[in-house]
């Protein structure tokens, strides 16, 4: 937008921003609540089949999310780097951004494949000591491991593609991956159609076959169908460019620290409610699903903007780089209220769906309503900072705020009301969260009255 637009010119421009931000996020959202729904289907036919089978599969389940939040890294840095590319119109440092990516993404999936192998109880105890869920646990890992490798792969294309705002084919993947979850889930869970009674097992056996296939149809659909980039099997082939690696590493390092803790710090929040009550892990298991499930409007939000904000910042215009920041934060916010107000209302009618004792019950009820409250303030803080400030080239600033506020604030402080002063596991969640909304004022002074766009490609 330039400064002698008249008021016309910059509604219309206005209109196409959100309709720009709404073609992506929508889809992006959309996505993200079925790649959800995968979990959430397991969480939900075993909270049916045993609270014992729920629990063991929760704590899995947070080893899940740490490798989400280190191949996290690894995609939104090609993204922020790819979308500064995009801007410039250069697709073939695109191509190889994803390369270096792939080869990160494969790298840990490997890692966390040979420590689940090796060390499959030590890794639950983490969590619990309680020797039944142990055992489930240790039988849904057996499988689920399986699902990294071709987790990583879908993951790195997925945010290759995203960098090019080609994002229609995420949601069609997931609601495929879904519909095949939710069939295997049902037959083999409670051993439907003549099938065994597999519990754990047939939720691990739904997992493993649904990312399988996504996998195969979105390498197919890179490979094949997809022209703006027309990727091929051997972009992933090709020498690492050093340049784009040192690029890459710029970008990605502070992010892949900072999402490496908030993974550990999500895991520990479990390990620390898993230690307090048998029936708090129960409890948390069923309020966190849900609680990400509303979450998807703030990490579509997060990944949106910094696909916007990163292709602006390439295309060299600054003054609409800052309007664009100031358009966002008003959508965040009424995302956050939307979100809020939809946990607030949707947990009676889900919590009816489990098969849980009235005190489980009661607890997860509670930890629900402090998380609405809980979502207004990170619907704008975490697109704010992940999608704004990150995605105009800054991740370094990000990942001091989520350093102190996490690890030198919440997590000591979640430590001495759990394990001190032996507070309710209540006010434990509340003390857990608490960063959600004080990274809020960082947030806003940064992104109004800060430096933190900066270019990043050569």
């Amino acid at each position: 937008m330039g400064r002698g637009d008249s008021g016309e010119e910059r509604t219309m421009k206005k209109r196409g921003f959100y309709k720009n931000f709404l073609s992506i996020y929508i889809l992006l959202v959309l996505q993200n609540v079925l790649t959800l729904s995968v979990n959430l289907t397991d969480n939900i036919m075993l909270g049916a089949y045993s609270e014992i089978s729920l629990s063991g599969v929760t704590a899995v389940n947070q080893i899940q999310f740490i490798f989400q939040q280190m191949l996290s890294a690894f995609a939104e840095g090609a993204v922020i780097l790819g979308s500064q590319y995009f801007g410039k119109k250069d697709t073939g440092s695109i191509k190889k951004i994803g390369n270096v990516a792939m080869r990160f993404g494969i790298g840990i999936a490997l890692i966390l494949f040979g420590i689940v192998t090796f060390l499959p109880v030590s890794v639950m105890h983490i969590f619990t000591t309680e020797t039944a869920i142990v055992k489930e646990g240790c039988v849904y890992l057996s499988i689920i491991r399986f699902t990294y490798l071709f987790f990583a792969v879908t993951t790195i294309l997925l945010a290759t593609l995203r960098t090019v705002q080609v994002v229609k084919i995420a949601l069609m993947l997931s609601i495929v991956t879904l519909v095949v979850n939710y069939g295997i889930n049902y037959t083999l869970i409670f051993g439907r159609f003549g099938a065994p009674r597999l519990g754990v097992t047939g939720a691990a056996i739904g997992t493993l076959v649904a990312r399988i296939l996504e996998c195969g149809i979105v390498i197919f659909y890179s490979i094949r169908k997809e022209k703006i980039l027309d990727l091929k099997f051997r972009d992933y082939f090709k020498k690492m460019d050093r340049e784009i690696l040192a690029d890459y590493g710029k970008v990605t390092r502070p992010m892949f620290l900072v999402q490496s803790l908030w993974g550990i710090n999500t895991a520990l929040q479990t390990a620390i409610l898993g230690h307090m009550t048998a029936r708090a892990i129960a409890a948390n298991s069923v309020a966190s699903n849900l609680f990400l499930l509303v979450k998807s409007a703030a990490v579509g939000a997060c990944s949106t903007a910094s696909v916007i904000i990163g292709k602006a910042v390439g295309e060299g215009d600054e003054v609409q780089v800052i309007r664009y920041s100031k358009q966002l934060q008003k959508l965040f916010l009424a995302i956050g209220i939307c979100s809020g107000v939809t946990l607030y209302f949707l947990r009676i009618p889900i919590l009816g769906i489990y098969n849980l004792s009235e005190e489980t019950r009661a607890m997860a009820n509670s930890f629900l309503i402090i998380l609405s409250a809980v979502c207004v303030g990170m619907s704008y803080q975490m697109p704010t900072n992940n999608g704004i400030i990150r995605g105009g080239g800054s991740p370094q600033i990000v990942a001091k705020i989520d350093i102190i506020s996490i690890w030198g604030i919440v997590l000591p402080i979640s430590f001495l009301a759990a394990f001190v002063f032996k507070a309710s596991p209540q006010i434990v969640v509340c003390c857990l969260n608490a960063d959600q909304w004080f990274k809020c004022i960082p947030a806003f002074l940064i992104v109004n009255y800060g430096k933190w766009i900066r270019k990043l490609t050569r």
